[in-house]
């Protein structure tokens, strides 16, 4: 029987609470905080309905997470789901769900940017929108504040060169 195990999660949204970067005893660091993302189908006539989830990120992606990333920034993460069992003050048993980060990417486009141009006020990239659009709907492209000349790539003549 094949393992059909597949744990795997990615979200768009803006952060709900911000980021508090801690370590460790040993020297790890960590940083937890909430997204809030806004549900996809909504009755007509009602207001748009968030969920807010729960986030976990180590070591380098909890540092670029709170280097960057505040109370209403717009973000998107991939990572896996995880749940933890643990027992309140009051004795009862809880579970606990959180989305443990791998990669997380900016998703401010040039209008919602503070200062007015692409990219933002610490100088690192930042994703916009543009006309092509993916198959789930959104369109992504990434622009830094001094965008370089794209790279030009020439045809290669003879396939016998290509290492596979």
């Amino acid at each position: 029987m094949s393992n059909l195990n597949y744990n795997r999660v990615t979200l768009a949204g803006r952060v709900a609470t911000d980021p508090e970067l801690k370590q460790t005893n040993g020297g790890v660091s960590v940083v937890s905080f909430r997204i809030a993302v806004r549900r996809r189908f909504q009755k007509q006539g009602e207001e748009p309905v968030s969920d807010f989830i729960n986030v976990v990120a180590w070591r380098q992606t909890a540092e670029f997470i709170s280097r960057y990333f505040r109370k209403g920034s717009a973000i998107m993460i991939e990572g896996s789901l995880q749940s933890r069992q643990y027992t309140d003050q009051q004795g009862n048993n809880r579970t606990a769900y959180e989305v443990v980060v791998d990669d997380a990417m900016f998703v401010d486009s040039r209008n919602e940017n503070p200062s007015g141009g692409y990219g933002d006020s610490y100088g690192a990239p930042t994703y916009m929108s543009t006309g092509q659009q993916r198959q789930d709907g959104t369109s992504m492209t990434p622009v830094t504040q001094n965008p370089a000349p794209a790279p030009r790539f020439e045809p290669v003549a003879d396939n016998d060169d290509l290492p596979f």
